[in-house]
């Protein structure tokens, strides 16, 4: 059985340390006394996630929002939740016995995505939504680039700029294998085949057929949870360009590059193969929805509530009947572009509106219900036939409105 090159002392179980460390400092990849590296599934150890990781794969995503909600005003930030839909890998570069590295956040020895990885890929699509090849540039230009992402002198020169974003690293959350046991969960194991080893290393000619070298890399499951924080400084982008600062227009521009990222380029290594690939978590973006419209609702009671606090009693009763006496002229209105019928759905109408008025109190109300009621009644359409109708109306409408006549 394959074992760590550790110490004695530590034993030979580290089910309980990290992925990171299970990866790097106690992966179970040596033949014990030949120090050979064993070839059967050197990855298996690495890759599970105990009860302690997952717990501190959601707590570090619910404290950076916590953070991210006290650090930046809701003018100057931007989250965007997404989803991954191909598997994720980074780090790659890093050296590692079995030549593919893996990016682990230390101290928690969890995969994770530097806040540089993401400015990288979201400076390209910017450049390449400017450069107009890939359609409508979407308000990006190469001013606004600058400004948003810095700019970085050449070699020499000391004009560099500081960009107005800061980017936040990211914390994929892992999703289970199985939806149906969320509490098993794990990195996945990949294999890449080189097989042009005769060209690079022995100078053979290039061909397709040379001997495969199946490499295992870690990956970061499809379905993955990735929630980015970027954070303007707003004082910054309004001294160098207060267009951008306007309505948050920063924040559409950010829009287009991540939308640009999530279909074209991906994040974090092996993209150009279709890893990295994400879309916008639909379930956050539904949320998201909600929870704005509860705001604007809530928003809107508020300043409701501050129009009523500044008006009288009489105007209080007169808000509130208003649509009332607004409805009933609307049927007036309707019902007078045909012959009156006694008897008719209009008679019922105006009955049920003189009755409602007849309990009202102020005298705004009362004056207008009195001359709409007067109104449907003329000469040539809208008194009732019978004469007791006839007389309640009228009295009906004195009642409210005693000095019109």
């Amino acid at each position: 059985m394959p074992v760590a090159a550790a110490p004695a002392y530590l034993g030979k179980d580290f089910k309980e340390a990290s992925p990171g460390m299970r990866f790097g400092m106690y992966l179970q990849l040596w033949n014990e006394g030949s120090w050979t590296k064993a070839k059967e599934r050197p990855l298996d150890g690495a890759k599970r996630l105990n009860d302690n990781d997952r717990n501190t794969m959601r707590g570090l995503l619910e404290r950076q929002r916590r953070v991210f909600d006290i650090a930046a005003a809701p003018s100057a930030s931007y989250r965007l939740d997404a989803l991954a839909i191909a598997p994720f890998t980074t780090g790659l570069g890093n050296e590692h016995p079995l030549e593919n590295g893996f990016a682990f956040l230390s101290p928690y020895g969890l995969p994770y995505l530097p806040g540089s990885g993401v400015k990288g890929v979201l400076r390209q699509a910017a450049r390449e939504l400017a450069g107009g090849d890939w359609g409508e540039a979407q308000g990006w230009d190469d001013a606004a680039i600058e400004i948003l992402f810095g700019r970085e002198a050449t070699d020499g020169a000391t004009d560099h700029l500081r960009g107005a974003l800061m980017f936040w690293d990211v914390i994929p959350q892992i999703a289970p294998a199985d939806p149906k046991r969320p509490d098993q969960i794990s990195l996945a194991v990949e294999i890449m085949t080189p097989h042009q080893g005769h060209y690079y290393q022995n100078g053979a000619s290039p061909h397709e057929s040379g001997q495969p070298n199946p490499i295992s890399f870690l990956t970061v499951p499809p379905q993955s949870r990735f929630v980015f924080h970027v954070q303007c400084h707003l004082a910054h982008l309004e001294r160098l360009a207060p267009r951008l600062a306007q309505d948050s227009r920063w924040k559409t521009l950010l829009a287009a590059a991540f939308q640009h990222a999530y279909q074209w380029l991906g994040f974090g290594a092996k993209t150009a193969v279709g890893y990295g690939a994400m879309q916008e978590n639909p379930e956050a973006r539904a949320e998201s929805e909600r929870q704005q419209a509860a705001a604007q609702a809530e928003a809107q009671q508020r300043a409701e509530a501050a129009h009523r606090a500044t008006l009288s009693p009489e105007d209080l009763a007169w808000e509130e009947h208003q649509p009332v006496v607004a409805a009933f002229r609307q049927q007036f209105e309707t019902a007078s572009k045909s012959p009156y019928q006694p008897g008719s759905q209009f008679d019922n109408q105006r009955k049920n509106f003189m009755n409602v008025a007849l309990t009202w109190e102020d005298a705004t109300s009362r004056q207008a219900a009195g001359e709409l009621l007067k109104a449907t009644m003329t000469k040539a359409w809208g008194t009732p036939g019978k004469k007791d109708s006839k007389q309640r109306l009228m009295d009906a409408a004195v009642g409210l409105c005693p000095l019109t006549r």
